[in-house]
């Protein structure tokens, strides 16, 4: 007797076989998309504002305590002088923002630099600079206003550093009149106080260096923010913070042991919720992502972004209707991006509602001309409702913005894409698992191409997505004629026999994958399998053996399951 349960390399390459798919996820502390502005030639130019403060030491205070202090002030005095000149532009007039918001916006997208400074003992002073492309400063902040849950921080932040050098002064009066022990609390607290004041600056670089995607850097500064022990919400911040710099390097793991330590430190922060949401939800773990936005939405009920995010996570459970009302919610509380209508026309289109992910997909394009998804799944509607000329003019639209060679009046006919344009759109009709528009692609594509090993390949797939194996097979098989060498291909291949029970045929297949890379452990398990089921347990057992040097609890597990205890 024979115990199957699933066949690990069906599990573990699901016939993807071809290279993983660069996906678009969007984090959390990303500004989000980033429109293109027409900027006025006067803006092109660097602008620097310089400062001079000074500050007179107290009893407790060394050089680098009236640096920390000096530097604070001196930082707010330039954000403020930036303010200024920003809320002057025609560009930022249209936003209709006060001068704080611009002030606090800026500060996390710029910051201030040393010029030179001076101390005596008694007396520190410091000159700093603020250098800034204002046309760059006016597309961040353009972004960010649009989705002001993402800078929930900066205002906790700035809210916090008033607080701090306001706590400041005050302890500076107290130490001058305090004696005995009571001196002492005074100048316990206020060395704690230059720390969080300290750590408040290291935070604020952090955010700088993490919005300009310096990651490497920005975990390096939060962390020592993080040492330096500040309270709430500066200490949560800090790790919403560092954890999604974490995420952008690949370490998700580690992203989502800090937003939970956000989370113990401010259960109220529905931002440490947002944060280890979305990092779940790019390891596909949708369940759990969906439960986090859950909390940040009843903690915030007004975060347009948490329901776009949740809805995203909807869509990739398949729940495309529930998706459709979180995008509704998100519309209703901003109706200016893109995203959302983007999103809903997906969602419309996996339920076969094309005229309305038409619709919607239109309006992501009116509000966002150069996104290329929504040319694309607006293309794959039309292809469904049968409009091929269009579905094809969407798709040229799409590859020309992807290839950033728009030329007004060119659109390449489709015999003269290239194989980076086919590719492209193959991958995004995986991505979207549209298995039925995978195989349209791809049929075109070998009819434009047929000795294209990668069009047969991905045909391969979208068959054997839509059960048809003995087409996959066919497709493999032309596949693997032009060329031998490719092991994945030869993996798909197997798998497509595995459906019809044909195991000696999987069987061959595997040995052509393992001659090209005896190294995967996961074919040599199925391998294992398909020689159990063949019934030739003598076979399956020198399958494991040779697994056994690869990967010794993989052999185990297959062991078990092929013979029954």
């Amino acid at each position: 007797m024979v115990a199957i349960i699933k066949d690990p390399v069906s599990e573990k390459y699901g016939f993807f076989c071809f290279s993983s798919l660069k996906m678009k996820m969007m984090l959390l502390l990303i500004m989000g998309l980033v429109l293109s502005l027409s900027v006025p030639p006067a803006l092109a130019e660097t602008k620097t504002f310089i400062k001079e403060y000074t500050y007179r030491a107290g009893d407790e205070d060394s050089r680098n305590s009236c640096r920390t202090i000096a530097l604070r002030e001196v930082k707010r005095l330039l954000l403020e002088e930036l303010g200024t000149y920003l809320e002057s532009q025609t560009e930022v007039k249209n936003f209709q923002m006060t001068k704080d918001s611009i002030t606090t916006l800026t500060a996390g997208i710029v910051s201030a630099e040393v010029i030179e400074d001076t101390w005596d003992g008694k007396v520190y002073w410091l000159k700093a600079k603020i250098a800034a492309n204002p046309q760059d400063v006016i597309k961040s902040i353009d972004s960010l206003r649009k989705d002001l849950e993402n800078v929930q921080e900066l205002e906790e932040l700035k809210k916090k550093s008033e607080e701090l050098l306001q706590e400041n002064k005050r302890l500076n009066i107290e130490l001058k009149i305090a004696k005995g022990e009571k001196k002492q609390e005074a100048a316990q607290a206020y060395k704690r106080n230059i720390n969080n004041l300290s750590a408040t600056e290291w935070l604020e670089k952090g955010i700088g260096l993490d919005r300009s995607g310096n990651y490497a850097d920005a975990i390096i500064d939060i962390s020592k923010a993080i040492e330096l022990s500040p309270p709430p919400p500066i200490y949560a911040t800090a790790y919403i913070v560092r954890g999604n710099a974490y995420s952008k390097l690949g370490n998700k793991q580690q992203a989502i042991k800090d937003c939970s330590k956000a989370i113990e430190l401010d259960p109220q922060n529905e931002l440490a919720y947002m944060c280890r949401g979305l990092t779940y939800g790019t390891l596909s773990n949708h369940q759990q992502a969906i439960k986090d936005f859950d909390k940040a939405i009843k903690l915030k009920p007004q975060g347009a972004l948490t329901y776009y995010m949740r809805g995203r996570a909807y869509n990739g459970i398949g729940n495309h209707q529930q998706a459709i009302k979180d995008f509704d919610k998100a519309i209703e509380m901003n109706s200016q991006n893109a995203r959302d209508y983007l999103n809903r026309g997906l969602a419309y289109y996996k339920l076969g509602n094309n005229q309305q992910a038409i619709k919607d997909c239109s309006k992501a394009i009116e509000l966002n001309p150069q996104d290329a998804d929504a040319y694309r799944v607006r293309g794959l509607a039309y292809g469904k409702l049968g409009n091929h000329q269009q579905e094809i003019k969407d798709y040229d639209k799409a590859i020309e913005l992807e290839s950033g060679q728009v030329k007004a009046g060119q659109k390449p006919p489709i015999e003269k894409l290239s194989q980076t344009d086919w590719l492209k759109q193959s991958s995004t009709l995986v991505k979207m698992k549209d298995w039925e528009g995978l195989r349209d692609w791809c049929l075109k594509w070998e009819k434009i191409d047929p000795e294209n090993v990668d069009a047969w390949d991905r045909l391969g797939l979208a068959y054997a997505r839509l059960d048809r194996y003995d087409d996959a097979i066919a497709a493999y098989r032309q596949a693997v004629s032009i060329d031998p060498g490719n092991g994945d291909i030869w993996i798909g291949l197997g798998l497509a026999y595995s459906k019809l029970k044909r195991y000696k045929d999987q069987i061959d297949a595997y040995r052509q994958a393992l001659r090209i890379n005896p190294e995967n452990a996961g074919v040599w398990s199925g391998l294992a399998f398909a020689c159990a089921l063949s019934g030739n347990r003598t076979a399956a057992l020198e399958a494991i053996q040779k697994l056994r040097h690869l990967d010794p609890k993989l052999a185990d597990s297959t062991f078990n399951l092929i013979v029954p205890r």
